[in-house]
């Protein structure tokens, strides 16, 4: 006995920032950012906050699934930082929502949402809870250096939620981490210690664009075989595969080297841009919405981020 998923919310800010206003203050173009990445469009924060993402996502999630947060037994939220350096974002959701359980966060980049999954699995397997929340929030317009065309026109902000019960919806879920921090990161903000050694640095994301993408179509390709190959099920039993949200290019090379129909691989990207561990939980919840999920069907989801880390799930829709 695992999880199975009661309910999912999402959440975006309302501001939207498309290609043709980053073409004001860049020099880039829509078709230029259309082309390289698939993305029209990007929600930012203007007076949001990102617990205030996180609880509208969480209520939403918490009304399909029928429950309050009274009901809830733990917080987990995947995010690479919250509003504040500390308390994490889970205490401050917790607060906000009037729940009354433990709460943690994770940090493990964009896969931040699938190793939420497997933590989760722990607390349902030593009988720990009924209910468990998952919200992940992502305000990554903070980070990003903003005459920077290659990156800052990659990242939204937004938040993405489910309501985890106990069920066996959980058919296969496995995390790794190959450990590079080049590539991809972002530096912790310098204080102002007289004793500090470091030369100063920005807190600004940085990435190297080939070698993250060349890390993703090969982790996606590689994860999802195994994965099939462990369950002994075929892609065509995947009825539906949500990949994390980070470039169109990435996501249809994967595609086509696995072989999986168009349709059923859901994307939006164009909407939301890169939205870190919000991005299959938000893809999840506007799924649902849809109508595009039906009871036994099967959902594979895998995602990559910085670390570098990875992981890979099957569910079957409840």
């Amino acid at each position: 006995m695992s999880f199975s998923i009661l309910g999912a919310g999402s959440a975006l800010p309302s501001c939207v920032k498309t290609n043709d206003d980053l073409a004001q203050i860049l020099d880039t173009s829509d078709q230029w950012i259309y082309t390289r990445t698939g993305i029209r469009r990007r929600h930012v924060i203007t007076t949001e906050t990102i617990t205030g993402m996180a609880a509208e996502a969480a209520r939403k999630a918490l009304a399909a699934a029928g429950i309050t947060p009274e009901d809830l037994d733990y917080i987990v939220c995947p995010t690479v930082g919250g509003d504040y350096i500390t308390p994490g974002l889970g205490c401050t959701l917790q607060e906000e929502l009037g729940a009354h359980c433990p709460a943690i966060d994770i940090n493990a980049g964009c896969s931040g949402f699938l190793y939420s999954l497997d933590v989760v699995d722990g607390i349902f397997a030593r009988k720990k809870a009924r209910y468990v929340l998952v919200t992940a929030a992502e305000g990554l317009s903070r980070i990003m250096d903003w005459t920077e065309r290659s990156t800052c026109v990659l990242f939204g902000d937004g938040a993405g939620a489910v309501v985890l019960g106990e069920g066996d919806g959980l058919r296969y879920l496995k995390l790794r981490t190959q450990g590079c921090s080049a590539p991809l990161h972002g530096r912790f903000p310098m204080g102002n210690s007289p004793w500090t050694k470091e030369e100063p640095h920005t807190h600004f994301v940085h990435m190297e664009g080939q070698e993250v993408y060349k890390f993703a179509v090969n982790t996606i390709c590689t994860s999802v075989q195994e994965a099939l190959e462990e369950t002994g099920l075929s892609i065509d039993d995947m009825h539906h595969v949500l990949l994390h949200q980070a470039n169109m290019r990435i996501i249809e090379a994967a595609r086509r080297k696995l072989s999986i129909p168009e349709e059923r691989c859901h994307c939006c990207i164009e909407e939301t841009g890169n939205i870190s561990a919000a991005s299959i939980p938000t893809l999840i919840d506007r799924c649902s919405r849809e109508g595009l999920f039906h009871s036994g069907e099967n959902l594979l989801l895998c995602a990559f981020g910085a670390g570098f880390t990875s992981g890979t799930a099957i569910l079957t829709w409840k």
